[in-house]
């Protein structure tokens, strides 16, 4: 019975196995890099607002508190966004008649259409995030936000990906600071706050394993 194949089928069967696994390698490869790329992450991506508000200019130069803007963000799961009429507590004296500010300023008469902000930090519906208990537990807003006192536009810091939120919860210590300072942009940890004494007189002790696997419990934010 005459062969077949011929010699050649042999290293073309090699051939094509080896170009069939690198084109498969290559597809997880882009895969992993589209998922951890800005487009879909939106890291340090800038979006459009209805008016261009500078956190720098509010926070680093103005000097004002995040809670004076997000006042639920100590006694609520959700940070709060300010209403216009914060906005003109101060825009009412100062650049009343600027241009950028119009949509403020016609947001805030009898009837007028509220300001429709692009939420930047959004998790999803299946997710449950408390940001009082972070707080209170003196997680700094500077943790999750980043330097927002250097931001002239805001965009996300971190990815907010149930990786990067597992990291921090199976080692809270490192993002834990006096509760005092939770919304200080500048502050860092000095020896003294990172000596077993200091963290122990906050109530920040090494966490147990049962307390790790509570933290890291599926039910904490999944509920």
């Amino acid at each position: 019975m005459p062969q077949l194949f011929g010699r050649s089928a042999n290293t073309l069967a090699l051939v094509s196995i080896a170009v069939a696994g690198l084109v498969g390698a290559g597809t997880v490869g882009l895969m992993y890099a589209l998922q951890s790329s800005p487009y879909t992450t939106q890291v340090k991506v800038f979006k459009q607002q209805p008016v261009p508000f500078s956190h720098q200019h509010h926070v680093q130069g103005v000097g004002l508190d995040c809670r004076y803007c997000h006042t639920g963000v100590e006694n609520s799961n959700f940070a709060g966004i300010p209403p216009v009429a914060t906005c003109m507590n101060c825009h009412k004296m100062l650049w009343a008649d600027q241009d950028m500010l119009k949509p403020v300023r016609e947001a805030s008469k009898e009837g007028g259409k509220p300001l429709e902000w692009q939420k930047v930090h959004k998790l999803p519906e299946f997710v449950y995030f408390n940001h009082s208990a972070h707080i209170n537990k003196g997680v700094g807003c500077v943790s999750c936000h980043g330097r927002v006192d250097q931001m002239p536009l805001m965009y996300k810091q971190n990815t907010l990906y149930m990786g990067w939120c597992l990291d921090c919860h199976r080692n809270p210590s490192k993002n834990l600071r006096p509760k005092d300072k939770v919304t200080d942009m500048e502050w860092q940890p000095d020896d003294e706050w990172k000596s077993k004494d200091k963290l122990a007189h906050h109530g920040i002790r090494p966490l147990k394993h049962f307390q790790v696997h509570q933290l890291t419990n599926c039910s904490v934010c999944h509920r």
